[in-house]
């Protein structure tokens, strides 16, 4: 299978599952399977911007060595999510629960702004045992 680059099906197949997990896991949490939602949006267990990088990075080490310029460069790429994830996105988005709670309560002609969830450290956890696990079945399925 040489005409399918191994790094597109890890990283398509971190975030897929990723994404995939977060509905059960929530529907489960909710004892509801109608939120079709949960398979687009950010947040929650996994986190799937993690699943994604890592996947790709556990590829580029077996692919091309742990050595090798694209590896450094690849983990670097995955560091930088992965804080963005929990440090940045996940204030942003307490700022803007905050906001629309403060919208609501004063009853504002503002509409209250679409409010992206970053993670919690378990969940890039999560996010980064789920590409480690997707990486490896890369590895052996397609490389």
């Amino acid at each position: 299978m040489d005409f399918i680059s191994p790094y597109i099906i890890a990283g398509a197949a971190g975030w897929l599952v990723a994404q995939g997990l977060k509905y059960i896991i929530n529907s489960i949490k909710g004892r509801k399977f109608k939120n079709i939602r949960q398979l687009y949006l950010s947040g929650s267990m996994p986190s799937a911007h993690t699943a994604t990088v890592i996947a790709v990075v556990v590829v580029i080490a077996f692919k091309d060595g742990i050595e090798s310029g694209l590896f450094g460069l690849a983990v670097l790429f995955a560091s930088v999510v992965m804080y963005d994830a929990v440090m940045v996105r996940r204030s942003s988005g307490e700022q803007g629960i905050a906001i629309a709670a403060l919208i609501k309560e004063k009853a504002s002609k503002v509409l209250s702004p679409r409010v992206a969830k970053g993670h919690t450290p378990i969940e890039v956890v999560g996010g980064f045992i789920t590409g480690w696990i997707i990486g490896l079945l890369t590895v052996f399925l397609f490389v």
